[in-house]
């Protein structure tokens, strides 16, 4: 039999599983870009501004490190989208691997893969299908979003050259996600590897440019993200060095074929060490269980929320230089919605941590679904476990998860912002509320997906597309002038903005209980349906 058998019929029914998430993802995506592109045509209406806020980004080592090196400071195209190269590479590449492994590695644990090989399906089919569908996802994602930048009145060339950027990234994180779908037998395990070749791909390019005096700068150029970067978009537009993500991609697609010729379906080449024949005291609980397995993610997360909140308060001082005309910075003060320029600014990135704090209790409250799907579930209910204790196990692991990397990113940028300000006394609690205040939004968020848990399922995973679509209407909603009415759709809108802001107990008060009572619905309903 052809081994690439039944590569069609996999694409057609990835496409049709994820018919939503993918249109919902590519829009979030494009409009980022078009968004940043459009509100920094008034910001740095000439030269001489576009001048003073490069060198302040490119003086300041946190910012660099962060997002990268601007270029050509007189480039407007560069200037407005800095943030979102090597960032953007590194969120498209995350959801190109993810894809992968979604339709290869998770297929497998799940039992589904090996039903379907029993008919007519090639040993290659189902790697090819999903490699297929994370590039045609990338391609389409990278056209839109040059285009849209077109739109804006950026130039083409530098706009498909931007494009190219996350295109290359995210092929070559697809064969990443192929290739260590095939060493474990787990998909959150690859996962878990993606995102360390991910962090440390980040860490390179984090590394070579933040060098002023560039002795180091070619460590960039070991890391895929750095050669997206090197692309340089509306700063040169070297269209030659994406062949070097797409050879890796070729190396990293023909070492995953290779390993599956090693392999049985369901079996990974790394074997998971066998658990100890009784069950250690400390596991003798659904909590304990539920920490053991969510501790892992929780950790990495944390570590990372801890020093993304110490860079962006390293940053805070440096504002007032990066943000130069009047328009910039009536503009970041109303996307911050409080009235000094440096409390917008880290109000603005706690949103932008709550929102990531959000995904990630959206990814552990999914890991009801897939403990049921994996047949984990109904072996413990069948003792002495209730519903109820099984279900609020893994969502404490969620709610209380949010709220340590809110406050983890609060404590870093309160550290770093008070030294760099001179005021960590007063910085420190601000930044801690500024974390705090973001939990009510995050927990209704996390509550959605127990509601769709308990009452429809097989729909549990709408709920990333209703994070993005939260996501798309806070973040570019006032920028796209949306009626308000539409804006208050997103629980974002209604978190305060902290620090410098007004708090209100209202909307914090109203959050909770609506989060609540989506809870306990949710709760109620899997109580009623079958498992399984």
């Amino acid at each position: 039999m052809n081994d690439f058998a039944g590569t069609a019929t996999l694409v057609r029914l990835a496409l049709r599983r994820d018919r939503v998430i993918l249109p919902v993802w590519i829009l979030v995506f494009v409009s980022m870009a078009a968004g940043s592109a459009k509100a920094s045509i008034d910001l740095y209406p000439d030269v001489a501004s576009r001048l003073q806020a490069a060198e302040t980004s490119n003086a300041s080592p946190a910012l660099v490190s962060l997002y990268g090196r601007i270029f050509d400071p007189t480039s407007l195209g560069a200037l407005s989208l800095f943030k979102l190269t090597a960032f953007g590479a590194l969120l498209v590449g995350l959801l190109a691997a993810m894809l992968v492994v979604r339709h290869t590695r998770a297929e497998e644990e799940s039992g589904r893969l090996e039903l379907l090989s029993a008919g007519v399906l090639g040993r290659y089919a189902a790697l090819t299908a999903a490699l297929i569908v994370s590039a045609a996802t990338v391609i389409v994602l990278g056209l839109l979003t040059a285009v849209s930048l077109i739109g804006t009145g950026l130039p083409a060339g530098g706009s498909f050259a931007f494009g190219l950027t996350w295109i290359s990234a995210g092929l070559v994180f697809a064969g990443v996600g192929g290739l260590t779908a095939q060493l474990t037998e787990g998909a959150r395990t690859a996962n878990g590897f993606t995102a360390i070749v991910l962090g440390v791909s980040y860490v390179l390019r984090a590394l070579g440019d933040s060098d002023a005096d560039g002795g180091t700068g070619w460590i960039s150029w070991l890391s895929p993200i750095g050669w997206a970067q090197q692309i340089r978009p509306y700063a040169g537009d070297r269209w030659l060095v994406a062949l070097a993500p797409l050879a890796l991609l070729v190396v990293l697609v023909a070492a995953a074929f290779a390993l599956i010729r090693r392999r049985d379906v369901g079996a990974g080449l790394v074997r998971p060490r066998p658990g100890p024949a009784t069950a250690a005291p400390s596991l003798r609980s659904p909590l304990a269980l539920a920490w053991r397995l969510h501790r892992g993610s929780l950790f990495a997360w944390g570590f990372a929320f801890l020093l993304l909140g110490l860079l962006v308060g390293s940053i805070a001082s440096n504002v007032d230089g990066f943000v130069t005309s009047d328009g910039a910075k009536e503009l970041m003060e109303k996307l911050g919605g409080v009235n000094g320029l440096t409390d917008a600014f880290l109000s603005t990135e706690m949103g932008m941590m709550g929102l990531l704090a959000s995904a990630y209790g959206i990814q552990a409250a999914l890991r009801l679904r897939s403990e049921e799907s994996a047949l984990r579930a109904e072996p413990l209910l069948a003792t002495g476990v209730t519903r109820y204790q099984w279900l609020a196990s893994h969502l404490l692991m969620a709610l209380l998860g949010t709220g340590v990397l809110v406050l983890l990113g609060g404590l870093g940028s309160g550290i770093s912002s008070g030294a760099s300000l001179g005021n960590l006394g007063r910085q420190l609690p601000r930044m801690l509320a500024a974390g705090a205040v973001q939990l009510p939004a995050i927990w209704l968020v996390t509550a959605l997906v127990v509601l769709l848990f308990g009452l429809a399922p097989k729909l549990v995973t709408v709920a990333w597309g209703l994070f993005g679509a939260f996501l798309l209407i806070g973040q570019f909603g006032s920028l796209f002038d949306l009626p308000q009415g539409v804006m208050d759709v997103s629980p974002y809108a209604h978190t305060p903005r902290l620090p410098g802001g007004e708090f209100s107990a209202t909307p914090v008060v109203v959050l909770a209980a609506i989060g609540l009572g989506l809870l306990l619905v949710g709760s109620v309903s899997f109580r009623r349906r079958d498992v399984g």
